[in-house]
Formats: C-alpha cells, sequence, structure tokens
C-alpha cells in the first residue's frame, strides 16, 4: 500500500505517528558546516515535514543514537554501584525524559549498517545490554534514494537496496512525497493524510560512478606491500572517516571522579577510532599500529575482508561518507581497489 502525499498531508501524518514515537531524521543545519556559510546535514529530532532533508545524503550517521559519542554506563561510590538509567531518547539528556520509542529515518545503505552494528554488539559473543537497551526502542523508516550521490559506492557492496524491517518509506517526488507502508502501525496516520492512494515501491539506486571491487583473498604479504606507504604519507590521523562511518564500532572506557579520593563518580563508554592516536596503545608506552599506514590497512582490511571471513558479508556499506569528509581527499573506494589490485598481483606472481 502506498500513498502520494503533500507538504501539509505529511505534517499531518508526522503529527499523528509523533504521539506514539520520537522522530529522528536528517535535518539541514544551515550555516553550521566546517566552512563560513556551509551548511551541514545531521541528525536531529524532527516534529515536521519542513525539518526534513530527503534529497542530500546526510554528513554524519545516525548512529550517535544507538552508541552515543558518550554514555554513563553506571555510577559508582565508595560502596555501590547504580546503573545508569536510559531517560529520555537514547543518548539524550536525562532531563528531555521521553519513553516513547524512535523512529529514525535511514537510506538503504544505513539500514544494512545497521545489520552490521546489530552483529557487533548483539551476535558477536554475550549480548552487549547498553545497546540492546536503546536498540529495543528504535524503529525505522525508509529514505527512498531517487539518485546517486557522488562518492556513493552502495551498489558494488550490495547495500543499495533496503533490507527489509521498516515500518514506512518516504521520498520526495515533485512537490510532494511518495510513501510506502509496511506496517499497520502506522497505515491509519498516512490514510488519513494522503492526497491519493497509489503503489509505491521504494526508489533506490542501480547504478553508481564510483565502482568498488573487493578482495576475493588476501595472501599474507599484503600486510606489508607498500601500497600503505601513501597513508603513512598522507592521512593526518584525524579519525574523522570512523566517527561519520555507519559501521564503525568502537569504544573505550573512561572513569571520570567526582571527589579528589577517587572513590565516587561515574563511567562513560567514549567513541574511539582505529586511526586516532592513542587506540592501539599498551601498558608499558607500547603501541601495535603506529602509523597512519598501518591504521589505514588495518581499517580497510577490517572493514572489506576480516569483517566478512567472520560473519560471510563486508562491513562496509558504500555510503561514501568517509571520502565526503576526509580533510586530505583520501578516498576509501580507491584504496579497497588498490588493494584489490595488489591481491591479484601477489596470486598470480604465486601462481
Amino acid at each position: 500500500m502506498g500513498y502520494v502525499l503533500k507538504r501539509e498531508g505529511l505534517d499531518g501524518a508526522l503529527a499523528a505517528i509523533s504521539k506514539d514515537y520520537l522522530l529522528y531524521a536528517p535535518v539541514r543545519k544551515v550555516g553550521e558546516g566546517r566552512f563560513t556559510d556551509v551548511d551541514v546535514v545531521r541528525y536531529d529530532f524532527v516534529t515536521s515535514a519542513s525539518e526534513l532533508e530527503l534529497d542530500a545524503k546526510s554528513d554524519y550517521s545516525f548512529k550517535e543514537l544507538l552508541t552515543p559519542l558518550s554514555k554513563t554506563l553506571f555510577y559508582f561510590t565508595e560502596d555501590e554501584v547504580h546503573e545508569a538509567g536510559d531517560l529520555g531518547a537514547p543518548g539524550a539528556p536525562a532531563q528531555a525524559a521521553d519513553d516513547r520509542p524512535v523512529i529514525v529515518f535511514l537510506r538503504a545503505c544505513d539500514l544494512h549498517a545497521v545489520r552490521r552494528l546489530d552483529q557487533m554488539y548483539l551476535g558477536n559473543g554475550p549480548t552487549d545490554t547498553f545497546y540492546a537497551r536503546i536498540r529495543d526502542r528504535v524503529r525505522f523508516a525508509l529514505i527512498g534514494c531517487t539518485q546517486s550521490f557522488a562518492s556513493c559506492f552502495c551498489v558494488d557492496m550490495g547495500a543499495n537496496v533496503a533490507p527489509e524491517g521498516w515500518l514506512f518509506s518516504l521520498e520526495t517526488s515533485g512537490d510532494g512525497y511518495l510513501c510506502a507502508v509496511a506496517d499497520d502501525s502506522v497505515k491509519a496516520a498516512f490514510a488519513g493524510a494522503a492526497a491519493a492512494e497509489k503503489d509505491v515501491t521504494p526508489a533506490h539506486v542501480t547504478e553508481n560512478e564510483v565502482r568498488v571491487r573487493t578482495p576475493q583473498s588476501v595472501p599474507a604479504s599484503i600486510y606489508k606491500d607498500p601500497l600503505w606507504d601513501e597513508y603513512t604519507n598522507r592521512c593526518i590521523r584525524c579519525g574523522r572517516c570512523n566517527i561519520v562511518c555507519p559501521t564503525c564500532t568502537c569504544f573505550t572506557m573512561q572513569d571520570v571522579f567526582y571527589t579528589d579520593n577517587g572513590r565516587v563518580g561515574e563511567r562513560r563508554r567514549v567513541q574511539a577510532s582505529c586511526m586516532i592516536d592513542g587506540y592501539t596503545n599498551v601498558a608499558g608506552g607500547g603501541q601495535y599500529r603506529k602509523t597512519a599506514g598501518e591504521r589505514m590497512r588495518f581499517k580497510v582490511l577490517h572493514k572489506v575482508w576480516d569483517f566478512r571471513q567472520r560473519f560471510g558479508y563486508d562491513m562496509c556499506v558504500g555510503c561514501g561518507r568517509c571520502d565526503d569528509v576526509c580533510p586530505e581527499y583520501i578516498s576509501f573506494a580507491a584504496c579497497v581497489n588498490k588493494l584489490t589490485d595488489a591481491c591479484e598481483r601477489e596470486e598470480a606472481q604465486d601462481e
């Protein structure tokens, strides 16, 4: 079942849905980008259609909702430990108490990214209860992709068509919107606000300008291949690629003490990054991956090889945000292609 909606109709539908859900969607923040008078598209809570940015890819992913940049896990005193509650929207400050579940508006690649996050936190040994508590409150709406963006390579990564699990889809069409409803829980909201009924299949891209070939096998010699030296020279180890990536899941722990005696405080889980100094530091001052090239090797192989060896599919979903945000114009897609070329050369020499 699908519907055609005008702006006023979509406002009415979202208002009806908001009685039961919080809405978390990409929003254009005018003038809040990295440079003067440059916009940025990032996720925020919305209440109306005018706030939604459906025609541009978000610069930052949705994942801060599920894996906040900093999250208090528990509070401790000298004698007691109390687990932190999840008041308010996931990741929101406690004073914004709201126990409604959340609908997150995602493109197909980001819906595939949720599968990766679930795999790491829920299907990678013991369940991560802190992640699970938030995840249980989250539902999804699909943003139809009517066009491929410049840096996307989702088709080659198999993430261009959305998996099942979304409640409804939404995409712009002329001066209105097209919506496909997949769950009866939101059907009444759209049926009562629609201008017309119409069979709607969510749009998805079938071709990207950027093409990527992932390696089918990785010989051990690739770990010492000179291709990584380029990134030692170019990469400044800022970690922006990890922060915007919807599938990066690494974190570290920080204890914050309220008093000088160090016996009262809280433990926080804070996002960490394999590209940033300190990530591989160990006791005694050791560091496993010192150069940017070594860190790039770890990141790339994890995204398109190691994860696949363990779970059967690649970690990267081809959203291209890492290429968009890199201040040194390093292309992850190009790096993967160089890796694949190097692997094939090594295999040809061994035959």
